[in-house]
């Protein structure tokens, strides 16, 4: 149970997800405490925000002091050169998990991503308990993030739902999308239910809508999250849909349009 007198510490909050959290972690009892490198604003009603660079450790105890729970979206979130993505992710990540166990913070929702296990085949359904088979620096950090945060579940104690994200739209844009997709109102869904979720340890969520179509197995996770939208409702838009993805090297493996990318390249449009 978290305290409702204290917020939960949303990272990232500037970002595209950030954007679409914000105000829904604001309506929780305690608010919403967020932080950027940058400074955004303004506050919503029921907001707090901080800036703070995720490799900034002392920044990020501060931030993290007194807050109830944490949510960490903050990262570079798409390929780029190791030494920035050493910096925000891994370094980001580490100062904010220990932070967070230095000063008691039990429930943390990590953003993670498909990409921790981008190089598994479109033709292939998986389920948590697969290794990671990450397709680029990005992906990389975010499996060291879901085993840095195994970690501190064993040794501290702490709870930690990691999400390995979707394709976060309003609407897919292409036929790889009716796979991925994870709508906005589940995004918030999945992130509320494991702030809630009473019996959580460590857990690995694909982070997903209701799809008909899906790469992803969810039946060794504890968090029910009742996702509701499906993106089968689009298919139709998409002549390739139910074309055979091995030959299309954005659609042959679940990591899609990073798959092709040379070390530390930036993707395309996904």
């Amino acid at each position: 149970m978290l305290d409702p007198d204290k917020p939960i510490l949303l990272t990232g909050a500037a970002g595209r997800l950030g954007g679409f959290l914000r105000p829904q972690l604001a309506k929780r009892p305690g608010g919403v405490r967020s932080t950027d490198v940058l400074p955004f604003g303004p506050p919503l009603p029921n907001e707090e925000i901080v800036t703070a660079d995720l490799a900034d450790a002392s920044a990020i105890d501060r931030a993290v002091s007194g807050v109830s729970a944490i949510v960490h979206f903050g990262a570079i979130r798409i390929e780029d050169r190791f030494e920035n993505i050493l910096r925000a992710n891994i370094v980001g990540t580490f100062n904010v998990f220990d932070a967070a166990r230095r000063q008691g913070v039990k429930r943390v929702v990590y953003s993670s991503s498909v990409h921790a296990i981008g190089y598994y085949e479109s033709s292939e359904t998986i389920d948590s308990s697969v290794p990671h088979r990450p397709d680029t620096y990005y992906g990389l950090s975010k499996a060291f993030g879901e085993d840095l945060a195994r970690f501190y579940v064993d040794k501290a104690k702490m709870e930690i739902a990691c999400l390995r994200i979707g394709t976060v739209l309003e609407e897919p844009k292409n036929a790889r999308h009716l796979w991925s997709f994870l709508s906005i109102p589940d995004l918030v869904r999945v992130v509320d239910a494991c702030l809630d979720q009473a019996n959580l340890t460590f857990d690995v969520v694909y982070a997903k809508s209701a799809n008909t179509r899906t790469w992803w197995d969810n039946s060794k996770s504890v968090v029910d999250y009742g996702p509701q939208d499906d993106s089968e409702i689009y298919a139709g838009r998409f002549a390739d849909a139910d074309s055979d993805p091995a030959a299309d090297p954005n659609r042959r493996y679940q990591g899609g349009p990073f798959i092709p990318l040379d070390f530390g390249e930036n993707p395309p449009p996904r």
